[in-house]
């Protein structure tokens, strides 16, 4: 639903504007939908479940280096996870579900969660590392209703009026006209978010942080609509609309502007490149094995790897360059062509049994090395099919 990735029919202006100033990935998944094992990725750098026992956090070594550090969020969940108390400060937004939509943009919960975020900033002084994490789409879809209805054409029903977020397996006989409602309903929360986000890069402009600021904005996980019968992620099936997130990187001194890049992309690539960038030592992270994207943005090389793994509580599947194979614990594998097939459409496992059957073995591997440096795979594996 962003411009800067494609999208075409909602302006997301602030958003896009942001992205015009930084650096792109194209190609970055959620490596699970359960966000406390996100975190385990965005924090540690690892996906050790052992991470936490065997180093330092990023906000624990972004601290000693001497900034002051905050989360602030509106999600309960993350503000309870263990990690969260490695933040000086930790201030959870809590916002009480009135039912309704909000009458005035100010009232909603992410306005009032960047509100929090843009007051704690006057406040922080430098150097400083404000850590936001917003329930975005999975809270409530609290954007007043001429968010919503100025997506509905004249022909088009009136977009519907519920608050919390949808989340259920469409029939084969589903209403398209209830599906386009509740697509421009979230389309309604996507210029919410696009607006609220505007307001918070205007701050830190106009406050002059923006000279020695590195910002970097991604999400979670993505939000299913249709695509594969489910609107929200339901019983979380990884398919791309639920696993594939934007992911762009602001430099304060311009590194990687208007560029973009393929290389496949995971939560624990982050802490290991925002330490790169800040001059520390990485290895003191979680397993001590986290990576960096720092040379993909200078553009000393390409990629990091050839395969990413991504989990959910009934499907495991495996992301190279050129192929997307998703098992789920019951039925057959299913393959896809990428990057070509972007919303997995057309399944040819049966057409491919070599393709399916080597990244089966892949995918095993893939779980059972856990931090391990795998062999480069065979190019049957990874190249893109023409």
């Amino acid at each position: 639903m962003v411009g800067a990735y494609g999208n075409s029919w909602i302006r997301t202006r602030r958003l896009d504007r942001l992205a015009c100033e930084s650096f792109l990935f194209d190609q970055a998944f959620a490596s699970s939908p359960n966000v406390a094992e996100l975190y385990r990725g965005y924090w540690f750098g690892s996906v050790s479940p052992g991470a936490a026992e065997a180093g330092s956090s990023l906000p624990q070594l972004v601290g000693a280096a001497g900034m002051r550090t905050a989360l602030v969020t509106d999600d309960a969940l993350v503000a309870s996870l263990a990690t969260a108390g490695h933040f000086a400060e930790c201030v959870l937004i809590e916002s009480p579900t009135q039912g309704r939509s909000a009458i005035e943009m100010a009232e909603t919960n992410m306005a009032q969660l960047f509100a929090a975020a843009t007051r704690w900033l006057k406040t922080a002084g430098q150097p400083f590392c404000l850590w936001i994490h917003a329930q975005g789409m999975s809270g409530d879809w609290d954007a007043p209703l001429e968010f919503r209805d100025r997506f509905a054409e004249e022909e088009d029903p009136e977009p519907p009026r519920f608050v919390t977020p949808p989340d259920r397996v469409l029939s084969n006989d589903y209403d398209p006209d209830e599906l386009l409602g509740i697509v421009h309903a979230y389309a309604g929360q996507i210029a919410l978010l696009d607006l609220c986000l505007g307001e918070f890069c205007d701050a830190i402009d106009g406050s002059g942080l923006a000279a020695s600021t590195q910002l970097t904005l991604l999400s979670a996980r993505g939000f299913p609509l249709g695509e594969h019968k489910r609107v929200g992620p339901c019983d979380e099936p990884l398919y791309n609309e639920l696993v594939q997130v934007p992911w762009l990187m602001r430099f304060p001194d311009g590194l990687g502007k208007l560029c973009r890049s393929q290389a496949l992309v995971l939560p624990r690539d982050l802490p290991g490149t925002l330490l790169d960038w800040l001059e520390i030592d990485r290895r003191l992270l979680g397993a001590g094995c986290a990576t960096s994207l720092l040379d993909v943005v200078r553009g000393d090389c390409e990629s990091l790897r050839d395969r990413a793994l991504l989990i959910s509580r009934h499907d495991r599947a495996i992301r190279t360059p050129g192929w997307y194979l998703r098992r789920p614990d019951s039925g057959p594998a299913e393959l896809y062509s990428k990057p070509s097939d972007r919303w997995e459409v057309n399944e040819v496992a049966k057409l491919l049994p070599e393709v399916t059957a080597g990244l089966q073995v892949a995918l095993t591997e893939l779980e059972q090395a856990g931090e391990a440096t795998l062999p480069p795979l065979p190019d049957l594996l990874v190249s893109v099919m023409d």
